[in-house]
């Protein structure tokens, strides 16, 4: 056999082995609701910063969106990386994640949409706000597992379908089996995976072209309208490169698998330092990550193209890594770091949809009686549902001839966009504005969700710029901030006794210490 396959499996194996044990390990902290969707609101900083880091950052990112913007906006698509970072991250937690912490804990809501129904008083806010985090976060779960497949097919030559098969049963283990705590847990040990495996990559990469100056000046060579705009500030596009950065950065803002993250922090004065942790954590792996993509033209002769002649996106990063000769413990290495990466969110995603359904919508509607124990059972069942469908979806969605929804970077577009678009504004106005209304959060949702659909089905009727789903879904979140408050102050104020106990969490008074006496 050869040697460097067994290196590959070898640390494949160890990989596994350790998610595995994590996810037993954990057991005894997902017996309640609380404990399996939250950690039991117990997980310290560094948990809780490479939870929303690697979370954020999958397969997505480093195969679809690298790829593909690095290959149109060249090493201006690094811009992306830093909004992640300062956007997505930095101003996520400063703004949202001590009013999250304490208004979720007084509401003791453990989702967003029941903060949406105990925030408004709204059992149907609650049902709808469900809905459409199931139905929407099911294509972003699809795209996580073709980014992998692709990078398995060049290391291992192993069929896709394999692929998509083992990582959904081993993360479907360690889930079922400890929870939120596991999955912080593994989140920490992947983010540290994906810390140095990008690292090393992007060194490598570079020193196959000569280094990065020598990379820099490959690119300003390669043929474009304007010369040199594949090595130049903005690129060949700004307006387009901004709505990329809005949507990956402003949108984890409305994201409940991004949000859900505070209600689980331990203490209040750990956001401070989890800000910090996940800032820096995301430009390195988003920043990496896309200034690795803005070579990607540099391998130009390497890339996939369609039926059309098209370039497969999908494609590129992949056989960047394949062509620039790189030892087989590093390309173990980046196999793990992409799987790393999509499993950390796979969990993420599957505890957020599986947690909504139950305590959302059948819970007190579809089952009346519904006790702890039952809860955390059917939570479990649904993640296993929930893996089943997204992983028949990304078989299906990698053969089908539907170029609508064939790159990664779209279907990540259409589910980011829908998502942030609904909830966006009513959760970043209910923490902070005592007006908000429910019929606004109701606009918002329908509009968010609904120009997303119709961007999917009817996307010839959109003007060009609005065409891609990603600049519709950054409109979707844009919007979204200006019809919550024109709504909530055309329609009847909200109850003020209801208003007054959601934010009475803020003004609670506590004892301090006092070093000196004053006269």
């Amino acid at each position: 056999m050869d040697f460097d396959f067994v290196i590959k499996i070898v640390m494949l194996v160890l990989f596994f082995g350790v998610m595995i044990g994590v996810g037993i390990y954990c057991r005894k902290n997902a017996t309640d609701v609380s404990g399996f969707v939250l950690g039991g609101r117990s997980v310290g900083p560094w948990l809780t910063a490479f939870a929303y880091g690697t979370s954020y950052f999958s397969a997505v990112i480093f195969i679809g969106y690298a790829g593909q913007f690095g290959w149109k906006f060249g090493i201006a698509s690094t811009w992306i990386g830093i909004g992640n970072a300062l956007i997505g991250s930095f101003l996520a937690w400063a703004i949202l994640g001590r009013r999250t912490r304490i208004m979720t804990q007084h509401l003791n809501s453990a989702t967003m949409p029941e903060f949406f129904g105990k925030r408004f008083n709204s059992n149907g806010l609650k049902i709808g706000a469900s809905i459409i985090t199931f139905i929407f976060l099911i294509p972003y779960t699809a795209s996580l597992y073709n980014g992998l497949s692709r990078l398995f097919s060049k290391a291992f030559n192993i069929d896709y379908v394999w692929c998509i098969i083992a990582m959904s049963v081993l993360t479907g283990i360690y889930v079922i089996a400890g929870g939120y705590m596991a999955t912080a847990i593994n989140d920490f040990i992947q983010g540290i995976i994906m810390i140095f495996g990008i690292i090393a990559v992007i060194v490598a990469v570079l020193m196959n072209q000569g280094g990065f100056m020598e990379a820099l000046n490959g690119l300003a060579k390669v043929p474009s309208e304007t010369p040199g705009a594949y090595n130049s500030f903005f690129g060949p596009d700004p307006l387009n490169l901004l709505g990329v950065v809005i949507l990956t950065s402003l949108g984890t803002w409305g994201l409940p698998q991004m949000v859900q993250k505070f209600y689980a922090i331990k203490h209040e004065r750990d956001i401070r330092k989890g800000m910090v942790i996940s800032t820096a954590f995301a430009i390195i792996v988003a920043g990496g990550c896309y200034f690795l993509g803005g070579f990607g033209r540099l391998f130009g002769d390497f890339v996939e193209t369609d039926a059309k002649g098209g370039v497969v996106f999908d494609s590129i990063i992949p056989n960047m890594l394949d062509n620039s000769n790189l030892p087989a413990i590093l390309m173990a290495i980046v196999v793990i770091l992409v799987l790393s990466a999509s499993m950390s969110t796979l969990s993420s995603l599957v505890i957020a949809s599986s947690s909504t359904l139950t305590i959302d919508l059948l819970k007190g509607n579809v089952i009346k009686k519904m006790n702890e124990k039952k809860q955390v059972l059917i939570i479990r069942i649904f993640v296993v549902v929930f893996i089943a469908i997204s992983a028949f979806i990304a078989i299906y969605q990698t053969q089908s001839k539907n170029e609508s929804v064939k790159f990664i970077a779209q279907l990540m577009g259409v589910s980011w966009g829908a998502l942030a678009g609904a909830f966006l504004a009513p959760f970043l106005y209910g923490l902070y504005w005592k007006k908000t209304t429910k019929l606004a959060c109701w606009v918002s949702f329908i509009f968010g969700a609904g120009i997303m659909l119709l961007n999917l089905f009817a996307r010839s009727i959109f003007p060009p710029l609005l065409q891609s789903p990603i600049n519709c879904g950054a409109l979707a979140m844009i919007a979204g901030l200006i019809i919550v408050p024109v709504v909530s102050l055309l329609t009847p104020k909200p109850d003020k006794k209801l208003v007054d106990d959601a934010f009475a969490c803020y003004e609670k008074q506590v004892p301090a210490k006092q070093k000196n006496s004053l006269d």
